[in-house]
């Protein structure tokens, strides 16, 4: 099932034009530069603007205050990198190879928005209940997709939900490790995390 996403509106709650939409746009990836550089405390809305590009006062049509924007940030990034994760998966014929190219396409995400982890880390002081939203949201599907392969005798009887919130802190861990502090993901950890995910789904006692 896809995913309804109702559309953005000003903050008086209009709908908003395609000029809106883009200057939008801008705003969000302004305050990812600013809050991934900054920090959510040195991080200004005046930065913001001045990285967007816009007047100062065109920011309140969009976004009433630094925190508001700092959470639809979150949930922006949290859409994006969903998306990316489930489009790359589908291609998979198994479940091996779904884990793998969803994995791959987490990592190329991360290497594209290296500054998504200091967000996400910031959200557990600056609003606690996007971190918690961002992890629940990046597990529901996961968790679906791997109950449904054990329905389908696909893997063994693992939990669905250990399972997946268990690969997705490998990969995040990961991703620290090769691309935040690193230059890239390898070849060879790629087909070492296979190994594992492998190892995992099978279920061997």
């Amino acid at each position: 099932m896809s995913e309804t996403i109702p559309p953005p509106t000003s903050v008086e709650g209009r709908p908003l034009t395609k000029r809106g939409l883009d200057t939008r746009r801008k705003l969000l990836d302004a305050a990812e530069e600013i809050f991934g550089e900054l920090g959510y405390p040195d991080a200004s809305i005046v930065k913001i603007t001045e990285a967007a590009g816009v007047a100062q006062g065109t920011f309140y049509l969009y976004f009433a205050s630094k925190r508001e924007i700092f959470d639809e940030l979150v949930v922006d990034l949290n859409r994006r990198i969903r998306h990316a994760m489930k489009e790359a998966s589908e291609r998979g014929e198994t479940r091996l190879q779904a884990e793998r190219l969803g994995f791959e396409a987490y990592f190329e995400f991360t290497r594209e928005h290296p500054t998504l982890y200091r967000i996400i880390r910031q959200a557990e002081f600056v609003s606690p209940q996007m971190l918690r939203y961002h992890y629940d949201r990046l597990s529901e599907g996961y968790v679906q997709a791997i109950r449904e392969a054990v329905e389908r005798g696909e893997v063994g009887e693992v939990d669905p939900d250990v399972t997946a919130w268990a690969l997705m802190g490998m990969g995040e861990l990961l991703g620290m490790r090769f691309i935040l502090w690193g230059d890239g993901v390898p070849e060879q950890v790629l087909d070492e995390l296979e190994r594992i995910i492998r190892c995992v789904l099978e279920a061997r006692e």
